[in-house]
């Protein structure tokens, strides 16, 4: 048997489904619906939208299964995942990735498997929708095409699921995303005893610019700052704008004086922004730096309310200056 490769995305994927905030929820409708016509149309017995996850592929809609999630190492979306084509195995039997997979040799005793790898525009393949047989079989051109139309559809709604945790304006996580994220972050850094860091960012006089300049041109400048953000700081970084013109950080492996170095990296990149734009005014942001501290803080909320407070202490030194 071959056990799936990682794929070189994985963190950034891994990040981008957790973000998705859809593992372990109940099954909807408009994913039932579309295995249910994978299942009518193809005649095939199983029909599956599946996750891949770290170590399982979970299905957020099951037809013709009884469990709810298998083992990563043993499932074909894995393997369907590492590419942007669809995986077709006319006969598992005859191929050697899978003839001994536990799937093939015992229940549910997989011989034909078709999966359809569903991309998300900016988080990598989440998993697949796929259909399984008892029997050896192949998909012919009209089969192909109504498959792929209907995986393209699965595709669409896992996008607006994204959508919902994505800042319209800028295109980084919102604050529903960063804080879906940022649980699962410090979860595993407190279980790890890794460190990790919370930077709270706002703009400095944001109001006049708005009000001289127009909206248009606020947030052309709301833009270049998570355009930078993302030059700036790394894929295992989460970074999100909170709304208006609050942003935040969350430096997982990162001490308090090491989020402070990526800070000051990111202060001379808005430096050289301003240079080259020239504009009439300039892009400045106060900040607050909180290091986890599991005695102070609960919750990803605690460490977003002390940074709070400490930027507008910096804030309120920067114009008493």
């Amino acid at each position: 048997m071959e056990v799936p490769t990682i794929p070189q995305d994985e963190e950034q994927r891994l990040q981008g489904l957790r973000s998705l905030n859809i593992l372990d929820t109940p099954p909807e409708e408009r994913f039932d619906r579309l295995t249910r016509m994978a299942k009518r149309l193809l005649g095939v017995p199983i029909a599956l939208v599946s996750l891949v996850d770290e170590n399982r592929q979970w299905f957020k809609s099951c037809q013709g299964l009884d469990v709810s999630e298998t083992p990563r190492d043993v499932s074909f979306c894995g393997h369907a995942i590492l590419n942007d084509e669809p995986l077709i195995i006319n006969n598992a039997l005859e191929d050697k990735r899978f003839c001994d997979n536990p799937l093939v040799t015992d229940d549910p005793n997989i011989r034909f498997y078709a999966g359809y790898p569903l991309y998300v525009p900016g988080l990598g393949n989440m998993g697949t929708l796929c259909v399984i047989d008892y029997e050896p079989r192949q998909l012919d051109q009209d089969d192909m095409e109504a498959f792929t139309d209907l995986a393209q559809t699965a595709q669409r709604e896992l996008a607006s699921v994204q959508l919902a945790t994505l800042d319209e304006l800028t295109g980084i996580s919102n604050r529903r995303g960063f804080v879906t994220l940022s649980k699962h972050a410090l979860s595993f850094c407190k279980r790890n005893d890794i460190s990790v860091s919370l930077v709270f960012l706002d703009l400095n006089k944001f109001k006049p610019i708005n009000d001289t300049y127009g909206h248009a041109e606020g947030d052309k400048v709301l833009i270049n700052f998570a355009g930078e953000m993302r030059k700036t700081f790394r894929t295992s970084d989460l970074f999100a704008r909170l709304g208006g013109d609050e942003f935040v950080v969350l430096f997982m492996k990162q001490t308090r004086e090491q989020a402070q170095l990526a800070i000051d990296r990111f202060q001379k990149n808005i430096d050289a922004l301003n240079e080259l734009i020239n504009d009439d005014y300039t892009v400045s942001f106060a900040h607050g730096i909180v290091e986890f501290n599991p005695d102070v803080h609960s919750s990803i909320e605690d460490m977003l309310d002390e940074s709070d407070s400490l930027m507008y202490e910096q804030k309120k030194s920067a114009v008493r200056a």
